[in-house]
């Protein structure tokens, strides 16, 4: 597995200022986010867990998924979450040329306005790879490019549902931005790591928010 931070260093954090990575606040808040659903089966549950707790979240999905899954998509509207954009194929901005990558973001971005017509620009990188060049457009454009501060990894098939789980409990503080993945490859750990999340969360006097 390549390398990469479960809790974002603060040195990282100054160096790329001109992206969110926490959302800073005296209320406890935290901002529960997940990528590159929806996703059959696997967002369906989620959506069922969050409800338990009475709890939103950000969900930043890829355009071909809302697609192939409008439903789906429709229901994460419903339920009062808020959206964010994901590219439409999920690229690498490093592997990518800039034009390229702004007409996959702009692909995706026509398809939520045809769903939802989002009065927010939200982005979250894929891979969390983006070119200076591309941000640069981006913010230009109105969005807000979203980071994180604590990283699940529920992503990494070499790590444990316990360690999963402890990445964000042993991590988290108001105002963190925490990222899961409502995917088939990620399910064994967030099927385990998120229930078991919301409940640490509510009983630990965190609240949770969405981002705008």
């Amino acid at each position: 597995m390549s390398f990469y931070w479960v809790k974002t260093n603060s040195f990282i954090k100054k160096v790329f200022s001109k992206y969110c990575w926490d959302i800073p606040n005296n209320e406890k808040k935290i901002y529960l986010t997940f990528d590159d659903g929806p996703t059959p089966e696997i967002t369906d549950w989620v959506l069922s867990e969050l409800k338990k707790f009475d709890a939103k979240a950000t969900f930043f999905c890829i355009g071909k998924n809302i697609k192939a899954n409008l439903s789906l998509f429709e229901k994460l509207i419903t339920d009062g979450h808020s959206i964010g954009n994901h590219t439409m194929n999920h690229v690498n901005g490093w592997k990518i040329h800039t034009n390229e990558y702004i007409e996959n973001v702009n692909n995706c971005a026509k398809i939520l306005e045809e769903e939802i017509k989002p009065n927010n620009l939200i982005f979250r990188p894929p891979y969390g790879k983006i070119k200076k060049a591309q941000s640069k457009i981006l913010r230009k454009l109105g969005y807000k490019i979203i980071m994180w501060d604590v990283l699940s990894a529920d992503f990494d098939q070499s790590i444990t549902p316990e360690k999963c789980l402890e990445n964000v409990t042993k991590n988290v503080k108001s105002g963190s931005v925490i990222v899961f993945h409502d995917s088939i490859k990620a399910s064994p750990n967030l099927k385990f790591a998120l229930p078991k999340t919301l409940h640490f969360l509510k009983e630990n006097g965190y609240k949770f928010d969405i981002i705008h």
